[in-house]
């Protein structure tokens, strides 16, 4: 049984599950999820080498999907549940949706589809949308798990700073996405072997046929998320849905503090989740 660090935000109403980018950690949801407390019990996970969650054994969708069902169980939640997830949470939220149609009661995915192929871009040149995805995949695994200098997280919370982020949030949701070295370096989260291994996961999941699969079990009969208007939603006031596509920015490459806000500060695509932000690596 592997239960993973979450923070219970409490709240009046069925499980909402928060689940955060990559290289990112629960951290990331605290400005939101006191928004959600009114109609949800509200609980922000560190998903598998993210935060204070250990490593995972082998980084892999199933697992994760594994993981998230010890923890509801530990945090005693026995009925359906909505879970929204950005970046790689998206994709968490998408996979669970999809393997557990009689638990999750709603997804949400904000931003979270991968690099994609090179078919799945409209109007680009073939050779380009081959290249750039591949180039941007590169820059990810040359950043994962990768040693920042002393200087690190100053550097991040001041970016994040000039953003109009509060100074105590993003030194948080920094500090929380790193592990300090001695001599004051930095370490980014995951370590590299997870890192990599979760890379691999994310490439090689079909993100379009997983939500096939959801709003297939949303349009069939029995329970499932997603369900129809004539349904009442995990809430119980409101119809079940999932969403899927673009979160409050646009693609995936962001700068610390919200969405498709543009290249981090190492200069390569950075994943900046919903709330206050900075750090961490490339990640989608």
């Amino acid at each position: 049984m592997t239960v993973l660090h979450s923070r219970d935000h409490g709240g009046d109403g069925p499980l909402l599950l928060l689940l955060h980018g990559a290289g990112r950690s629960s951290a990331d949801w605290a400005a939101a999820a006191p928004r959600l407390t009114g109609r949800h019990r509200v609980l922000a996970v560190d998903l598998p080498g993210h935060g204070r969650s250990a490593p995972a054994g082998s980084w892999d969708f199933a697992e994760v999907c594994a993981d998230l069902d010890d923890t509801l169980t530990a945090a005693g939640s026995a009925g359906r549940v909505a879970v929204a997830g950005h970046s790689l949470g998206g994709m968490v939220a998408s996979a669970y949706a999809a393997t557990r149609p009689d638990r999750v009661a709603a997804a949400v995915d904000l931003d979270g589809f991968g690099w994609g192929r090179p078919d799945q871009y409209p109007g680009v040149p073939e050779e380009e949308a081959a290249r750039r995805p591949a180039e941007i995949g590169a820059m990810s695994r040359a950043a994962a798990g990768a040693r920042m200098p002393a200087g690190y997280v100053a550097d991040q919370v001041a970016y994040s700073v000039g953003l109009g982020i509060p100074r105590v949030p993003a030194e948080e949701t920094c500090r929380a996405s790193v592990r300090e070295l001695p001599g004051g370096e930095w370490q980014l989260l995951p370590e590299r072997p997870g890192a990599v291994e979760m890379l691999d996961a994310m490439d090689g999941l079909d993100l379009f046929a997983v939500l096939r699969r959801v709003l297939s079990a949303a349009a069939g009969p029995g329970p499932g998320p997603a369900a129809d208007a004539a349904r009442p939603g995990v809430d119980g006031r409101s119809p079940g849905r999932v969403r899927a596509g673009p979160g409050p920015g646009s693609g995936r490459a962001g700068g610390p503090g919200a969405p498709g806000r543009g290249r981090g500060r190492r200069g390569h695509p950075r994943d900046a989740p919903p709330g206050p932000g900075a750090g961490g690596f490339a990640g989608r």
